[in-house]
């Protein structure tokens, strides 16, 4: 398993440059969506995702992996728990320059995941609805994607995590300039821009 990361005492306090290789695509809001993935599958970037996203990427004539083939696991609880899987954490999560955090992953055949492009559910769109029930409201709290954001934030020294639409073009935009890398000081500003929302 290759994982090119940053070493270890980098003097850049933000990180080396990540090469993408395999991005996480799950959004309620698609606007602008299926032209990101063009952009990254263009330069060879994997693309895993879920359910109404795959879809849609799938009609944009992107090739899209599905979390479930990632992880081993089908969504289950009509959609409820599909990304809240061990095997897609440690993907986000592990600290690529920790040898007994690559040793994990080797041991487990978990590939890492580089690059998260993540929206919320329209949780607060919902309940701003005059006729909105309870059962509407409560579905549309979101649990995995907060989770994968928070993670990939955390982690963001060697993960990028896209959170606006507004920003897939400069994400990609570096990406396409600096043959598929993306520097530790634009991974920080999204990571700031991740735990704003």
């Amino acid at each position: 398993m290759s994982t090119q990361t940053p070493t270890a005492g980098t003097s850049d306090p933000l990180g080396a440059p990540v090469r993408v290789r395999r991005a996480l695509i799950s959004v309620s809001d698609k606007t602008g969506v299926a032209e990101f993935a063009r952009g990254l599958d263009a330069l060879g970037v994997e693309i895993v995702s879920t359910g109404g996203t795959a879809e849609s990427l799938r009609e944009s004539g992107v090739e899209v992996r599905t979390v479930e083939e990632l992880t081993g696991s089908p969504e289950i609880l009509d959609g409820r728990v599909k990304t809240l899987h061990p095997r897609l954490h440690a993907a986000l999560l592990a600290v690529r320059d920790d040898p007994s955090h690559t040793a994990a992953l080797e041991a487990e055949g978990i590939e890492p995941i580089d690059l998260v492009c993540v929206n919320l559910y329209p949780f607060e769109q919902v309940v701003a609805t005059p006729d909105v029930n309870e059962d509407e409201a409560v579905e549309n709290i979101d649990v995995g994607g907060p989770t994968m954001v928070r993670a990939a934030a955390k982690n963001h020294r060697y993960v990028a995590v896209v959170v606006k639409p507004e920003s897939y073009d400069a994400v990609l935009a570096e990406l396409q300039e600096s043959d598929g890398e993306i520097s530790g000081e634009t991974r920080h500003w999204l990571a700031n821009e991740a735990f704003a929302l």
